[in-house]
């Protein structure tokens, strides 16, 4: 089912605006459910290699491209996995990327030069509408400096990229506040690559429990090491003891994550660690959900967020 159309004159205004900078090879932020996303044309070379440049991100770091709905699905893939398809018709609109098959006219850039390509078809109604209006896929990782915390506020992209980006199109909070989980449909059985917005279980129920765990390189976003990473060191907590325990044994710390449910955990995540960095905290000590649902992504985001940074 296809996300309410924009009534608000503001809103259409705001879309306008937005389409005339994406056909112009420039850079948009747009809201989703997920995760404001840093669009540009995807059929744009030059459009595209500015969004590595202003996030930093590096280059053999493949980008997702939204697209309007899942019948543009051949448009974007040589062969459609069957996985694919069926994959898209339960869960789009909605919080899923598959990987399938790059077409031959797909960018390398946006691909990272790998023979796939991630689709998606986001749930909100002004990228719905502008995806419609503008006829072609947009590549949009999200839309924050490289390894940083993602956005979920239109005031975060703003404070995150200020005048780098050419247009942002505030849609509101991000109601589900994590990124869309990704589903390798490539290999036989299909393999998560990255936790997401759609629980894992529900994605195994559908192919039947064909599904496994990533294996082999490194080949969508999300899957370093160390990713979602605010300035503040992040602890990581099994349990209230133990978080009550680091906590006090690191002055100037804030615990996140108790008593929460796994829906608020994950749309608030973000924001907490924007938070603790605005007030000055030292680190957040971070409680682990249960590995169920939602808490498999908010699991994978702390995870990679208190992995050992480079920097």
């Amino acid at each position: 089912m296809a996300p309410p159309r924009p009534s608000d004159p503001v809103e259409h205004a705001a879309i306008e605006h937005g389409l005339a900078i994406l056909r112009s090879g420039g850079l948009v932020a747009i809201p989703t459910e997920t995760v404001y996303g840093l669009a540009a044309d995807a059929s744009n070379e030059q459009a595209v290699r500015r969004i590595f440049a202003v996030k930093g991100r590096p280059v053999d770091h493949p980008l997702i491209v939204h697209i309007a709905d899942a019948a543009s699905m051949t448009e974007w893939s040589h062969d459609l996995p069957a996985s694919a398809a069926l994959l898209a018709e339960a869960c789009w609109p909605g919080p899923l990327t598959v990987l399938v098959p790059k077409a031959a006219h797909v960018l390398d850039v946006v691909t990272g030069g790998r023979t796939s390509v991630g689709l998606r078809v986001p749930a909100h109604r002004i990228t719905g509408e502008l995806l419609r209006r503008f006829g072609g896929g947009l590549a949009a990782p999200s839309a924050n400096r490289f390894g940083k915390v993602s956005p979920t506020t239109a005031q975060h992209v703003h404070n995150d990229l200020g005048d780098d980006v050419d247009l942002v199109l505030d849609g509101g909070p991000c109601p589900v506040g994590v990124e869309s989980t990704i589903v390798d449909c490539t290999v036989d059985p299909p393999q998560v690559l990255r936790p997401g917005g759609i629980p894992t279980e529900h994605i195994s129920a559908l192919l039947d429990g064909r599904l496994t765990h990533a294996s082999g390189p490194n080949r969508a976003p999300g899957m370093l090491a160390s990713h979602y990473a605010p300035h503040c060191r992040v602890l990581l907590a099994g349990d209230g003891d133990e978080m009550d325990d680091l906590a006090a044994a690191t002055p100037g710390s804030i615990t996140m994550g108790l008593d929460v449910d796994l829906a608020d955990y994950a749309q608030n995540l973000y924001q907490w660690l924007r938070d603790a960095d605005i007030g000055g905290r030292s680190a957040v000590v971070a409680l682990l959900p249960p590995a169920r649902g939602l808490g498999h992504a908010i699991r994978d985001r702390l995870i990679k967020a208190a992995a050992h940074r480079a920097d």
